[in-house]
């Protein structure tokens, strides 16, 4: 440890606080700056003008990040908009997974009756954490709120990794993991899916016990093939030396209860959901999770003290007040889902797989190419999802929409064919 003197505006070096002071300077009180680190500084080149090295501003950020690449979001409404030079109410978007019937009535009542949106939101989110425990059943203590789920993957990931750790990831699924820990410095280790999509959990146990990763990150209902993970799989993960984090996004599609109950007797699990699938707020970003106790309390100390904003509270609030509405869309989902998938199976050039969640991954047969097929859509108004990474390659995925947005888009497949 080092202490910064900072007392003479023409001079900056580090002093011992343990050496002795001199008796001509025992009356001076310096502004100081104590710097302490437990991790080993690596040797930077100067940040300096010398001459022969010109300063610049990527010079300031963390090595790690500079070879990033960013992450790939779907278009906005007003930029597809734009793009496509359509209205956007004649855009049929089934590329984000998106509920198309929105949020319950209540919602909109809600928020046009905040009364103090320029006061600072809850930091602990009291009154969504106690409408959450009523709802699920486990208690607030295990109950942390965020910015969407996606914001607590980021925070489980700076509160558990330190630069250099690792994680499993097994693709083809949510990108986002991989996103996060690169972001955090840590590395990945990869075990792709079966051909099935079904996890390949004799892998994964030989890279937890020869790599020693940190966590593993696994979701079910999985993005983007709708697969799900029996409870038999996940007692024999949960059994290896390594933290569990279960993403169940869309596991009110399945037809299984949520996994969330589990954190009171399995230490090294961690359940996320959210709302953006289930109420229709993918707008406000509100995301839950359910954590044992000895890792809440650590997530607490690191989240950003107003992360779920006024608006975003009082709408996943209001939304919990009306559950019938919640269960008749996701019904009309289900139902949706099944012609949808009848539906993609009579065409000639496409090959989908049963789902159990609210969107179906299509095989892009007969030689037809993916993107072409997504392009040629697009210019007809309907958006579907495209992957660029190999394990994707010639695979399409289509969002669950209503029966309107079903006909279109296989009216629409038809012409293509």
């Amino acid at each position: 440890m080092g202490v910064i003197n900072l007392s003479h505006a023409s001079s900056l070096h580090f002093t011992n606080p343990t050496s002795p002071t001199p008796s001509s300077k025992r009356n001076t009180r310096p502004t100081s700056v104590i710097a302490m680190s437990t991790i080993p500084v690596q040797q930077q080149p100067p940040l300096v003008n010398d001459g022969q090295h010109r300063l610049t501003g990527d010079s300031f950020i963390r090595t790690h990040l500079r070879t990033l690449s960013p992450y790939q979001p779907i278009l906005p409404f007003e930029v597809l908009s734009a793009r496509l030079g359509r209205k956007p109410e004649d855009i049929i978007k089934l590329d984000a997974n998106e509920n198309p019937y929105g949020p319950p009535p209540e919602v909109s009542e809600a928020l046009g009756a905040l009364k103090f949106p320029y006061i600072y939101p809850d930091p602990e989110s009291r009154c969504l954490r106690a409408a959450l425990a009523k709802d699920s059943g486990l208690d607030a203590e295990y109950l942390l709120a965020g910015c969407g789920a996606d914001e607590l993957i980021d925070l489980i990931m700076r509160c558990v990794l330190d630069p250099g750790d690792k994680i499993v990831d097994c693709p083809p699924t949510f990108t986002m993991y991989e996103f996060d820990a690169a972001v955090n410095g840590a590395s990945v280790i990869k075990v792709p899916r079966k051909s099935n999509f079904s996890l390949n959990v004799e892998v994964i146990s030989d890279v937890v016990k020869q790599e020693k990763p940190k966590c593993i990150f696994l979701t079910s209902p999985n993005n983007p093939d709708g697969s799900i993970i029996s409870d038999d799989i996940l007692l024999k993960i949960l059994e290896l030396p390594i933290l569990v984090v279960l993403d169940e996004a869309y596991i009110e599609f399945s037809g299984l209860e949520s996994r969330m109950q589990w954190v009171k007797k399995h230490e090294n699990l961690i359940v996320l959901r959210t709302f953006s699938k289930r109420a229709g707020l993918a707008g406000l970003r509100v995301g839950y999770g359910a954590f044992p106790l000895t890792i809440i309390e650590y997530l607490w100390r690191a989240k950003q003290p107003y992360n779920v904003s006024v608006a975003a509270e009082v709408s996943a609030c209001a939304a919990l007040q009306n559950p019938t509405y919640l269960e008749n869309v996701k019904n009309a989902l289900l139902q949706e889902r099944d012609r949808l998938y009848h539906l993609l199976k009579e065409l000639p050039f496409l090959k989908p797989y049963p789902s159990y969640s609210n969107f179906i991954l299509c095989e892009v047969t007969s030689g037809m190419d993916a993107k072409k097929l997504k392009e040629d859509l697009a210019k007809m108004g309907v958006m579907i999802r495209h992957y660029n990474n190999k394990e994707l390659s010639g695979y399409v995925r289509v969002s669950v929409g209503k029966p309107e947005h079903t006909d279109t888009l296989i009216d629409c497949l038809r012409r293509l064919s």
